[in-house]
């Protein structure tokens, strides 16, 4: 029996001691793989002008195999609203003058200056390229570091509030309502900090709060209802937030706006700085995250409690005969 009692606790042991290698491993692969491998690829990028300088640097961009996806406009109004639309991340106009870069730093900081740098080394010596920030970052973030870092908060607030909820054994009405009071409360706070405080987000104040209310709620109902808590982690990590969609390996970039973290973002930067453009697959991602989470959390029964035995009737005495 001793044997058999300590053998238990020495399987836990080797198994903790082999798990926390295996989850910094994991951990280490995740957040540190995509940002030391970042690089355009396939990045929408516009050129406009008339022929033949626009098309010499049409050239150039697709001179760099796969790195950038070119659109041509015909002029520097097509590109500008472009931008704005979010359809490309900056473009060039050819001009008589040289070539004129508009780039939208409130999109990605990152991503403007590598046109900046890449523009510039594709033009002679000497030449000054005229750069115009389209859609500014904020004064009060102007390298976006507050925003990309404010993803992460959001993702915890999510996993704890969904952890909470399926230790709680919370299920049912009462666990959904539970997930949405708490997801509501996050977004009115973090729109506090973040616009209010930070001055990171300029939009319309209630319209981010809902975005960074349906991000936690999306997180936390995955989280409870799904189980999703590795998936979580992941899409914290392949957000692309702090760079760009386009600047992470492939296919990370594109599973991170599939999952809730990465979504967030992408929405958050639609509805503060451009308008609500390009937020139609943000928020269905959202939606359907958080719709399904729910449905989970709704259709879960609580474990029921094992029942009380029944106390033992007493022993009755054998009838005497005879």
């Amino acid at each position: 029996m001793r044997a058999a009692s300590s053998t238990a606790p020495n399987r836990r042991a080797v198994a903790v001691i082999l798990l926390i290698p295996l989850m910094v491993t994991l951990a280490l692969w995740a957040f540190a793989w995509p940002a030391a491998r970042i690089a355009p690829r396939d990045l929408p990028v516009g050129v406009a002008g008339a022929a033949p300088a626009a098309e010499q640097l049409e050239r150039r961009f697709e001179q760099r195999d796969g790195a950038f996806e070119v659109h041509r406009y015909a002029d520097e109004a097509a590109a500008r609203a472009a931008i704005e639309d979010r359809v490309v991340y900056g473009a060039v106009v050819a001009t008589p003058q040289g070539p004129h870069l508009l780039t939208a730093s409130a999109a990605s900081p990152v991503v403007s200056q590598l046109l900046r740098e890449a523009v510039t080394a594709s033009v002679p010596e000497g030449t000054q390229v005229e750069v115009t920030d389209v859609v500014a970052a904020p004064v009060g973030d102007p390298r976006g570091s507050a925003l990309g870092a404010s993803v992460l908060p959001l993702a915890l607030a999510g996993m704890a509030a969904g952890a909470v909820v399926t230790l709680m054994g919370l299920r049912g009405a009462r666990g959904a309502l539970t997930l949405l009071a708490a997801s509501a409360l996050v977004g009115l706070a973090a729109a506090a900090v973040a616009h209010s405080w930070l001055g990171v987000i300029t939009g319309d104040w209630w319209t981010e709060a809902g975005v960074l209310a349906l991000t936690v709620l999306a997180i936390g109902s995955a989280v409870a209802g799904l189980g999703a808590l590795l998936m979580v982690l992941l899409g914290n990590s392949f957000s692309g937030v702090t760079s760009a969609p386009q600047l992470l390996p492939e296919p990370v970039g594109a599973i991170g706006q599939w999952l809730p973290p990465g979504a967030g973002g992408s929405l958050l930067r639609s509805v503060a700085f451009f308008d609500g453009s390009a937020a139609g697959g943000p928020v269905l991602t959202l939606t359907l995250w958080s719709a399904l989470g729910l449905a989970a959390v709704l259709l879960a029964r609580r474990t029921p409690k094992p029942a009380e035995a029944a106390p033992a009737e007493p022993a009755r005495e054998p009838a005497l005969t005879g």
